[in-house]
């Protein structure tokens, strides 16, 4: 067992994080409110329009993510810096990309166990839904959630490891995540040259493409390449704290 925790350093960096998450109140505190106030919205739908469907709980999970998931990770690497133990944390025999990739592993877990609960909604769907319920959009609704959160937890864990200030940190990643999530929204005020760019670069629309069951390859590349870039981006800055 020893030998294979020095194979593997990030899956006990992963451990202890998960650990230290669940035994403070902030991962309570952002799962219960991303749960009343997805619950409010779907079973607002549910009861009022008569729709048993997860559509629209979809649709708006890119802007429940872009503040549940800041708050997740602001922490991560501004307390160390925040506390001092940043320099002993950079100075361990360790890679920092085992360091990085532990940290990073524990956010995602993280926001995958709060998206567990909403399970209910699809019992509540199969249950109720007298015309019975398309499986496809279903599976790549939670598909996708698992990649949005895995991109959003890459910038968090990035604008963690910039500042100590865990409110800055805070405020940065949401304010990358909402942009990420409207910035069509704004297409239209944009030069046609950029309109393009636009598109491509939105998180929302390339959600929203595997949410309704299509499973594009540019798709999944998109949330796997911007995850990539900003690990990759937070490994460059801890190495640049190590190698000062």
């Amino acid at each position: 067992m020893k030998n294979q925790n020095k194979r593997m350093p990030w899956a006990v960096i992963a451990g202890r994080e998960l650990a230290a998450y669940f035994t403070s109140p902030v991962a309570y505190i952002a799962g219960a409110i991303f749960i009343l106030l997805s619950g409010i919205f779907f079973f607002n739908l549910f009861f009022l329009a008569g729709r048993a469907e997860l559509r629209n709980f979809f649709e708006l999970l890119p802007v429940f993510f872009s503040f549940l998931i800041p708050a997740l990770t602001m922490r991560v690497f501004s307390e160390e810096k925040k506390t001092g133990t940043m320099e002993t944390l950079v100075t361990l025999p360790v890679k920092i990309s085992d360091i990085v990739i532990g940290k990073y592993l524990a956010v995602l877990l993280s926001a995958v166990v709060m998206l567990a609960p909403t399970l209910f909604y699809v019992l509540s769907c199969v249950l109720f839904a007298q015309s019975g319920v398309d499986a496809g959009p279903i599976v790549g609704g939670y598909f996708g959630s698992v990649l949005l959160a895995a991109a959003f937890s890459a910038i968090g864990i990035y604008c963690s490891s910039i500042t100590k200030n865990q409110i800055v940190a805070f405020l940065l990643s949401l304010s990358i995540c909402l942009f990420l999530t409207f910035v069509t929204m704004f297409a239209i005020f944009l030069p046609g040259f950029l309109v393009n760019g636009a598109t491509f670069i939105s998180a929302q629309g390339h959600f929203r493409s595997i949410a309704r069951g299509i499973l594009d390859s540019r798709d999944i590349l998109y949330f796997v390449s911007l995850s990539a870039i900003f690990v990759v981006l937070t490994v460059n800055e801890l190495n640049k704290e190590r190698r000062a």
